[in-house]
Formats: structure tokens, C-alpha cells, sequence
């Protein structure tokens, strides 16, 4: 797989690298998006972030050298109001949520 990092200065090969890596620096909730409900949800914590309640702090790309099912991003994210540091994981590209959601296009918008 090929990393492509944004906001960074770490370098990753794997997707579960980036994770580890995050986690060690303090991002410990695992945030599932929501689409449907324009949040992300920690569903141990039942901590809810909407787009306006945090900020993508490093972006990690993931690209698959010949499948497309391969491809991956990994967002560290972090909101002040709830005091919270966590990890997003989703696909992109052809399997990507095409949701019309702002959390979707907030998320696309740091690719």
C-alpha cells in the first residue's frame, strides 16, 4: 500500500501502523461516521461529534497497488468542546460513501 500524509510529519506503511501510531500520541477513541445522522459516534464512550464539533488533525491515504478495495484513509481528529482524541477509517474512492451528508463532504474536503 502507498501513504500519502497530509498535516503530518509521520509516515506510515499499513493502515493499522497509522492507527498504532496515532493511538501512542493520545488519539484513544475509535469514531465510526455516521452519515445518516452527520456525526461521528464513539459507541464505548457514546460520544457524538458533529462537523462543527472537531478538527482533522493528520490525514493518512492509503492506496492499494491493484485493488480498489484496498484503498483506506485514516483521519486523527480532535474537539476541544468534548475533550476527545480519536481515530476515524473509512474506504474512498470507488467504495467511498457517496453520501450527500456534511460530515462526508467535510471529511472528502481534507483528501
Amino acid at each position: 500500500m502507498k501513504n500519502e500524509k497530509k498535516n503530518t510529519d509521520h509516515t506510515y506503511d499499513t493502515v493499522s501502523e497509522a492507527v498504532q501510531g496515532l493511538k501512542k500520541r493520545g488519539y484513544s477513541i475509535d469514531f465510526a461516521l455516521f452519515a445518516e445522522e452527520d456525526c461521528l459516534v464513539c459507541q464505548k464512550t457514546s460520544v457524538s461529534l458533529s462537523p462543527d464539533e472537531f478538527r482533522i488533525d493528520e490525514v493518512y491515504r492509503f492506496e492499494g497497488d491493484s485493488d480498489p478495495g484496498d484503498e483506506m484513509i485514516v483521519f486523527g481528529i480532535s474537539s476541544d468542546k468534548h475533550q476527545a482524541k480519536g481515530i476515524v477509517v473509512n474506504g474512498f474512492g470507488m467504495y467511498a460513501d457517496g453520501s450527500n451528508s456534511s460530515l462526508v463532504k467535510y471529511l472528502q474536503s481534507h483528501l
